[in-house]
């Protein structure tokens, strides 16, 4: 208890002045944005990643992530408290380990992984008495205690909560929100033991606003899929709604419009081509495969997991209808996706469901364009396209324009005077209905 006690406040006293060397794994979308706020608050910061392009753009404090500005990247880089790299060779002089790689599904909807796996093999091999390892990347209750904890023991030969600390705090990025950010966004931690606790939420209070601890990795592991099934399933529901309007002639954006007039009880969620990102259409799956270990079936995350994996689906039917009333055939169409980022003003594309409409309408033999300010060209699944300008002449060459993402940016009343039919199924015009535009 003594070694424990003495190794414990150690590690808190470089915490507190900040004289802790912090790793963090994998600068992606969570990644970066936690590195240079770590940076921001005066510890020196150790990226590792694999893509050796983005360890160029990194060290020449150039961003590529929509949510850090260059120049907060380029200030850190500068003062030399962020450098990144491909290797774990200077893992051991790392105090604080935060991992943030992908954890994603395979076809089967069975959860990948690999990454975190794989960086856990990394980091055992390197791990040393003194450091906390922290796991941010999204994942099924029970994955850092029974996935992560025996590889770190067996490949160290080092003991939790003895020699080293080991601790979950799920990531809460929202790309392109203005409002919450990585720093006031508040921060959920669980410890595998008491300590890890007590060492991850010292550390995470020096970076974050406001630390909220739970009892446990997996109580905190389950927080996030909870909070991303609770968006999934909302979503299922007036994506259903919409469908039912859709039969029953309603416009659904008038009924949710209205029923979100009462001032309690109920929460906007508005319906859409589909379900896109790293959280929605794959976390809530994660809790699903877990749950089958203790003989429970979750029934509303399987269904609301169908309902809106058929919404491109629908987009499709939607379409077929409209070039029916213009006499087109889809395979003699020209149509624009107006938007294919999985949501408004970023560059995202993970799971975007405007990707699975644009298969869908190559399927049928349409020739499909699209324009989005955010991502002037893309590569998926043997498709390489370049976002093309939004002019009078583009809009009128097309037979119809299908508004998949609502970037601010966009002209929609140019784009409404000039194109000749417009399938919106974002409700941008759902106010302001004209001949030429169709609802989802």
């Amino acid at each position: 208890m003594g070694d424990l006690h003495r190794t414990k406040e150690e590690l808190l006293r470089k915490i507190r002045n900040r004289n802790a060397v912090v790793g963090v794994v994998g600068l992606g979308y969570v990644g970066l944005p936690l590195a240079v706020e770590i940076a921001r608050v005066g510890f020196r910061v150790l990226g590792v990643e694999r893509n050796p392009k983005r360890v160029d753009l990194v060290n020449s404090g150039k961003s590529y992530i929509d949510d850090v500005p260059t120049e907060k990247l380029a200030e850190v880089v500068r003062e030399g408290r962020l450098e990144a790299r491909v290797d774990f060779s200077r893992v051991p002089e790392m105090d604080v380990i935060v991992i943030a790689v992908p954890t994603p599904l395979t076809r089967n909807l069975v959860p990948d992984l690999q990454y975190v796996e794989g960086v856990t093999r990394e980091l055992s091999s390197r791990l040393r008495p003194g450091q906390l390892v922290s796991l941010e990347s999204t994942t099924y209750p029970g994955t850092t205690e029974e996935v992560m904890l025996p590889i770190l023991e067996r490949g160290s030969g080092l003991r939790v909560e003895e020699d080293f600390f080991l601790a979950h705090s799920p990531e809460r990025v929202d790309p392109g929100n203005k409002n919450f950010t990585t720093k006031n966004t508040s921060k959920v931690v669980g410890g595998v033991g008491p300590a890890s606790l007590e060492v991850a939420s010292a550390f995470y209070a020096q970076v974050i606003d406001q630390v909220v601890p739970v009892s446990s990795a997996k109580a905190a592991e389950l927080v996030k899929v909870y909070e991303n099934t609770f968006r999934a399933v909302n979503i299922a529901l007036v994506n259903e709604l919409a469908l039912l309007c859709d039969r029953m002639g309603l416009n659904v954006w008038e009924v949710l419009d209205a029923a979100f007039t009462k001032p309690f009880g109920i929460m906007p969620f508005y319906p859409g081509p589909g379900v896109g990102g790293h959280c929605i259409p794959i976390d809530p799956h994660y809790l699903e495969w877990k749950a089958k270990e203790f003989n429970f079936n979750t029934h509303f995350i399987a269904l609301a997991g169908e309902i809106n994996r058929k919404m491109p689906e629908f987009v499709l039917e939607k379409v077929r209808r409209i070039l029916n009333d213009m006499r087109l055939a889809p395979s003699a169409a020209r149509v624009l996706l107006l938007g294919v980022a999985y949501k408004k003003d970023v560059s995202d594309l993970r799971e975007s469901p405007a990707l699975d409409v644009l298969r869908l309408l190559r399927r049928e033999g349409a020739q499909v364009a699209y324009h989005d300010p955010f991502v002037p060209e893309l590569s998926w699944e043997g498709i390489s396209l370049r976002s093309v300008p939004l002019t009078d002449e583009v809009l009128r060459e097309h037979d119809l324009v299908v508004l998949t993402t609502d970037h601010t940016s966009v002209d929609y009343e140019f784009v409404r005077r000039h194109a000749r039919k417009i399938l919106d199924t974002r409700g941008v015009y759902r106010r302001s209905p004209s001949d030429n535009v169709v609802l989802l």
